[in-house]
């Protein structure tokens, strides 16, 4: 859209904070991978990981979007900016099932509140970064989209 900051002084916090949600994602996916293996891909297992509810299939998860966050923050070119919004949102409405259903049988991902809590924090600081760490090049910062996109009027 264009109304999403474009260049921001502060993109480089940005790009960190994503790193750092990716980073935790994978840490996730892998104590996770290593605690609750043996409780079957969607047990409801009685370890917990990093003090956070969760089964093997929230680790492969956690493992496969953490990776992708950090392969696009390190990729960068406005790659990382989209990414980080879809998967920021994909985040939330996770978090949203899983707090609609922590109580019953149909939390198959086996989180806590606590980790609901923790999963909404890391799709905002996604989200988050996801708006900021958009770039143009400089010549191309005041000029209209027609002309940024070589199309003229």
């Amino acid at each position: 859209m264009a109304h999403y900051p474009v260049n921001h002084p502060l993109r480089p916090l940005y790009r960190a904070l994503a790193a750092v949600a990716g980073l935790f994602l994978v840490l996730y996916g892998v104590v996770g991978l290593i605690t609750v293996s043996g409780g079957g891909l969607f047990g409801h297992p009685d370890e917990t990981i990093l003090g956070l509810g969760g089964n093997l299939f929230a680790s492969i998860v956690a493992l496969l979007i953490g990776a992708v966050v950090l392969a696009a923050t390190a990729l960068g070119r406005n790659v990382d900016t989209e990414v980080n919004r879809v998967l920021g949102w994909a985040l939330l409405a996770v978090g949203s099932y899983e707090l609609a259903t922590s109580r019953t049988d149909a939390n198959f991902l086996d989180f806590t509140i606590g980790t609901v809590i923790v999963v909404y924090l890391v799709g905002l600081m996604l989200i988050l970064s996801g708006l900021y760490t958009k770039t143009v090049r400089s010549a191309d910062a005041g000029a209209p989209r027609q002309v940024r996109e070589g199309r003229t009027a």
